[in-house]
């Protein structure tokens, strides 16, 4: 943990109280992704002063997924990062650790060309899709769901905006991928087929994004609960000013309103109370276990930590 003494005082609070008044706050660096549920926190947070209010000073880094912030962690160049469920195999693993809930999203697709009007016409297609993301497991659990595997298609692991172009131009004849790309594609091809979403998989799965601390952070509680406290507030900012939380998120990001506004309507946002209270329940935990439990039974990984060992959910819960 780096510290700075930083002077807040301004010139009329001065004339009033006498000597400066100093203030410690914890310098740390956190990554997001540029899409409303990976950036509307952290937004939210800037925006609204919270990483002050709460004793931070956050160095905010933008990256194009989860498995690349916690090469990041594990290389030292960041202390928390934001996952979609689709990297949950990571922290499943031993290589991070989730210290808050997110969004119990369902903004991932199955997207496939005109024509192709199920899962089981993928059979020998090929399917462009972002490896260790929530569009890969989206993808895998869909062709679960129609008796398949990722054998019987031919799998192009490919970056999302890559995604983008492959499809437009009929290189792909599909993808696992997740809005806003979606509406992209959508532009571009506007009769293609969604063949699976993940919100026809919850309950029973719930596909929970996260917040993660690096294991280098892991044990400084003390900065843990500052960030999981300014996570805490900006969630609940988001959940009562929907619109309000769009605009920031989309001035933040310098892009317009109406893609993120679409995707923010395609979660469940429970409270920070809630998330507390489901914490306690061991809610929390099973939806992580549930994943981790899926990633091994896919393959991902081998024998997956139990939730409780890489979610600080008595943290959260405080």
């Amino acid at each position: 943990m780096i510290t700075r003494r930083i002077l807040l005082a301004a010139a009329s609070a001065l004339a009033l109280s006498g000597p400066l008044s100093a203030q410690e706050l914890d310098e740390i660096r956190m990554g997001y992704i540029a899409d409303y549920f990976g950036t509307s926190i952290a937004a939210i947070a800037t925006d609204r002063g919270l990483w002050e209010k709460h004793g931070l000073d956050a160095d905010l880094k933008v990256f194009t997924n989860g498995p690349i912030q916690v090469q990041a962690l594990n290389a030292g160049s960041l202390d928390f990062a934001y996952i979609g469920p689709g990297a949950l195999w990571l922290p499943a693993s031993g290589q991070a650790k989730v210290i808050a809930p997110n969004a119990l999203g369902y903004t991932d697709r199955v997207i496939a060309q005109p024509g192709i009007e199920s899962i089981s016409d993928l059979k020998g297609k090929k399917v462009g899709v972002p490896e260790g993301t929530s569009g890969d497991m989206l993808l895998r659990l869909a062709l679960e769901e129609a008796g398949m595997t990722m054998d019987d298609i031919e799998v192009i692991p490919m970056d999302p905006s890559t995604i983008v172009t492959a499809f437009s131009s009929g290189q792909i004849d599909a993808a696992g991928i997740w809005y806003p790309f979606v509406d992209v594609v959508k532009q571009r091809v506007p009769e293609l087929n969604e063949l699976s979403s993940n919100e026809q998989f919850f309950p029973e799965i719930a596909f929970p994004s996260s917040f993660i601390v690096s294991d280098d952070m892991a044990g400084n509680q003390e900065v843990i609960r500052k960030v999981v406290a300014v996570i805490k507030e900006a969630n609940d900012f988001r959940k009562n000013n929907p619109e309000e939380a769009v605009r920031i998120t989309a001035d933040f990001l310098n892009v317009p309103e109406a893609p993120l506004l679409a995707e923010s309507k395609l979660a469940r946002l429970p409270s920070s109370a809630e998330y507390e209270e489901l914490s306690r329940a061991g809610q929390v935990e099973n939806w992580f276990g549930t994943l981790a439990d899926l990633y091994a039974q896919f393959g991902k990984i081998e024998d997956p930590l139990p939730a409780s060992e890489f979610y600080l959910g008595n943290l959260y819960a405080q």
